[in-house]
């Protein structure tokens, strides 16, 4: 999808966790291993975007783990809150806000999406340090901590 924002976009990242392994997949114009993810459209909250990012790049109707506060009346609908936010520059000009999810798979068949990925795989922690390429160490900070608090 392309930018919203010519400075600054919203994304989400979804740690998919099942087994105690985690789904990530090798983003093929990267060329980096990361979690499931993608911008927020212009039309989608949210949460919205990371159910549609996980099911378009794994096959995967996923639940989203956190708390949703019971504040949605008319008007207001309460979001699952993202695990944790970043901010990672993409080039001189440009940043993302990243919103960064647990999430557990409900239904569906694991599937590669290949115009966007090399491979998409179940990894256990000790997969983490094998990668090739190497992983980002925040990449690898956050499918660890996803694996204690959800794989247990």
């Amino acid at each position: 999808m392309a930018h919203i924002h010519e400075k600054i976009d919203f994304t989400v990242a979804i740690f998919v966790v099942r087994d105690r392994k985690i789904l990530l997949i090798h983003h093929r114009k990267l060329n980096k291993w990361l979690p499931l993810g993608g911008h927020v459209e212009l039309d989608e909250d949210p949460e919205i975007a990371a159910l549609r990012e996980a099911r378009e790049e794994s096959g995967l109707e996923v639940e989203l783990i956190g708390e949703r506060p019971p504040t949605t009346e008319p008007g207001t609908r309460a979001l699952i809150a993202p695990r944790f936010l970043d901010i990672h520059r993409i080039n001189e000009t440009h940043e993302h806000i990243g919103m960064i999810y647990w999430a557990r798979p409900k239904n569906g068949s694991l599937a590669l999406a290949e115009a966007e990925h090399h491979d998409i795989r179940w990894c256990s922690d000790a997969d983490l340090d094998t990668l090739q390429p190497p992983m980002s160490n925040a990449v690898k900070w956050y499918c660890r901590k996803a694996l204690e608090e959800v794989g247990a």
